[in-house]
């Protein structure tokens, strides 16, 4: 349980770690994390940013009259009312109901909710959501960025784009390409949903679509009829969008804002976690250590939980297996280093990382032509035992799954969620908050006449059953639990008020940033598909 000496407790701990500066990036060694003893790397926070793209300082990260900037300051207070921290807990909340326009429930996606709280300044998370306009399909990405926030930037914007050209048929790219040549406007992929403040790099957005159109010829070459199936669509998509990433930055650029973001993109890195539903039909593409799982109502109306995903890291078998096997057998021992590949790197999958893809000398000679990498927060280290790259690869795991009406819901996570919750802990949450929340709903059959005197009575009813208080987005309600629980699995206030105001140069030791996208299925379109093609 939490005392009262939680602030001190966090400050002094912080103060006695072991911290060394070099090149802008800070290594901790000693790392509480929920009573455990972790090693952990921690990125520095500074990144350059296109001087005209807006400010992601304020993006999703905590209001600075909250949050402390150091733990050198003399006066901390660890204090926020209930309205301050909800006001910081709610800052990325993001809602959609699906709307059914034929009235037909042929969606089986109900509605999907999002949510993001920041540890890094800025935040270094992404998340994307939309709906395809050739398939129909929706899809969810959760995107965890390291050493800075550009590559999950970029794969946050185009990968989605990949897959849905992968899935597009010929006629249709056939279509999209003669609109191009011919200079008229191009029918829109997607339909993106998107939360007010999401940024976009909108001064390399032509050469984003200009590698898109690459990629979209080079498919129309392909000749394939009728073309990918969803998995090999997902797989291409990935690897694809990691060798353009890879490209760019060794390629001319026409000014030096998009070489140095190239630069960025290329030396930070990101894991992403893509699902996409169409009908009973859910594919999810992961790569490194994101997580998607879903959450099951049993027959006996129990809750259990179903892992879609493998996390990509130093402690899945698969993944040790598969890089010995594609690595010497002497350098077999220096693969992992204290669970890191190489010694450097939690996930073992992920986009961008090219110090992990390139041989030496590409780095040496990319590097030496561009600007200031330091000014660019880009570190120069090659790890030792470099002998037989590449090491990291961004190909996904791609998972197919069915859709049963039993299945209530999808939770898409960063590892900041998942550090904190077990998945059963998660399901368990999300499905306590559903019938919290239906219990919590007034009565829509109302006694009549209906006058303003029973019409007050109802709300005092509400009022008193705690509706008020509780939180309308299941996103924001897992991040609460995430950070603020306490040893009985209660959300502890003076915990969460501490967690929410760690000072920028600790907050990363405790806690990391998180996204959660939770998606509900529309149970009556699952259970229809099933009686209509018995």
């Amino acid at each position: 349980m939490m005392s009262r000496t939680v602030s001190s407790w966090i400050l002094s701990s912080a103060r006695n770690s072991i911290v060394l500066q070099r090149k802008g990036r800070l290594y901790s060694i000693c790392i509480p994390n929920r009573q455990k003893i972790k090693w952990k790397l921690v990125f520095s926070k500074r990144l350059l940013y296109p001087a005209a793209s807006c400010s992601l300082d304020s993006v999703f990260s905590l209001k600075k009259a909250f949050r402390h900037t150091s733990t050198e300051e003399e006066q901390f207070s660890f204090q926020l009312s209930p309205s301050q921290i909800n006001d910081i807990l709610r800052a990325g909340e993001l809602s959609h109901k699906i709307l059914d326009l034929n009235s037909k429930n042929t969606n089986s996606v109900l509605r999907f909710e999002s949510n993001q709280l920041a540890s890094n300044t800025p935040i270094e998370d992404r998340r994307s959501a939309a709906t395809c306009l050739q398939t129909r399909g929706m899809m969810f990405g959760v995107f965890d960025g390291h050493a800075g926030s550009a590559c999950a930037q970029a794969v946050s914007e185009r990968l989605l784009h990949y897959i849905a050209v992968s899935l597009m048929s010929r006629q249709a790219l056939e279509e999209i390409e003669l609109a191009v040549e011919c200079m008229k406007p191009v029918m829109p992929i997607l339909q993106l949903h998107k939360h007010p403040n999401d940024v976009e790099y909108r001064e390399i957005t032509s050469q984003y679509f200009e590698n898109l159109r690459v990629y979209w010829q080079h498919l129309l070459d392909l000749d394939i009829e009728p073309g990918f199936s969803l998995e090999e669509a997902m797989v291409s998509a990935f690897k694809r969008l990691d060798s353009d990433i890879s490209l760019e930055v060794q390629a001319p650029q026409e000014n030096e804002l998009m070489r140095n973001l190239a630069l960025q993109v290329a030396f930070s890195g990101a894991t992403a976690c893509v699902a996409h539903v169409d009908g009973v039909h859910l594919h999810v593409a992961n790569a490194g250590d994101c997580r998607a799982i879903l959450g099951v109502r049993e027959e006996d109306g129990t809750w259990s939980t179903l892992p879609l995903t493998r996390d990509h890291n130093a402690f899945d078998e698969f993944e040790i297996r598969r890089l010995k096997r594609e690595h010497p057998r002497s350098e077999e021992k220096t693969l992992f280093v204290n669970d890191r590949l190489l010694g450097i790197l939690m996930p073992s999958r992920a986009f961008g990382d090219v110090q992990l893809k390139w041989s030496k000398e590409l780095q040496h000679s990319v590097l030496e032509n561009s600007c200031d990498a330091e000014a660019l927060n880009i570190y120069q280290y090659v790890p030792p035992n470099y002998h037989t790259p590449p090491y990291l690869t961004a190909e996904p795991e791609v998972t197919y799954h069915k859709l049963r009406g039993k299945d209530k819901f999808l939770i898409i996570a960063s590892d900041g969620l998942w550090e904190m919750l077990s998945n059963e802990q998660v399901v368990k949450l999300v499905a306590g908050h559903l019938t919290e929340l239906n219990e919590q709903k007034p009565q829509l059959a109302f006694e009549k006449p209906v006058n303003l005197g029973y019409m007050h009575n109802l709300l005092l009813k509400r009022k008193n059953r705690g509706i008020a208080s509780l939180d309308q987005n299941i996103a924001t309600h897992l991040i609460r639990h995430a950070i603020g629980d306490n040893e009985y699995g209660e959300v502890d206030q003076e915990k969460l008020a501490a967690m929410l105001t760690l000072p920028e140069d600790l907050a990363r030791m405790y806690r990391d940033d998180i996204t959660v996208t939770v998606v509900y299925f529309n149970s009556e379109t699952i259970e229809n598909y099933y009686r209509n093609n018995e």
